[in-house]
């Protein structure tokens, strides 16, 4: 989830859904361009073998299938700026109630007023945050894969 949406209300709506959500090695939700929204969560594993238990978990328990959200942060050390991202947020708000743009559109919008805005730094966030939810899906997929 980005910053720019309603965490909360995301985070509501996977629940009403039946999506868990777990953070690894973090205990609220990042921010996207945040290490942090500061949304709290249930349950926090921190290591990728838990992952891996929880989804094998999810598989001895049966029903219907249910998706499974790993909130990876990007590393503090290479998240935005949490003060500039504040600042730019707002404005790319405002700019895009004074353009008019709503819906759909509002999130490419926002995406690039950031990248503009920040001088690129929140594409740097973005492709850290990218790097490090691979890492994790690889090291998550070989502990899945190992036989039990």
């Amino acid at each position: 989830m980005k910053s720019i949406l309603d965490v909360p209300a995301t985070l509501q709506r996977l629940e009403t859904l039946g999506v868990g959500v777990l953070g690894f090695r973090t205990g609220t939700f990042p921010g996207f361009y945040l290490t942090s929204s500061g949304e709290p969560l249930d349950w926090t594993v921190q290591e990728p073998s838990e992952v891996a238990a929880v989804m094998s978990a999810q598989d001895a328990l049966g029903g219907p299938g249910a998706a499974l959200i790993v909130a990876n942060p990007v590393p503090e050390a290479e998240q935005l700026d949490p003060a500039l991202h504040d600042r730019v947020l707002v404005a790319a708000h405002e700019a895009a109630r004074a353009a008019g743009i709503t819906g759909q559109a509002i999130t490419p919008f926002l995406l690039a007023y950031f990248a503009e805005h920040t001088g690129g730094a929140s594409l740097e966030a973005n492709l850290a945050a990218v790097r490090g939810n691979v890492r994790l899906a690889a090291a998550i997929a070989g502990h899945w894969s190992r036989p039990a």
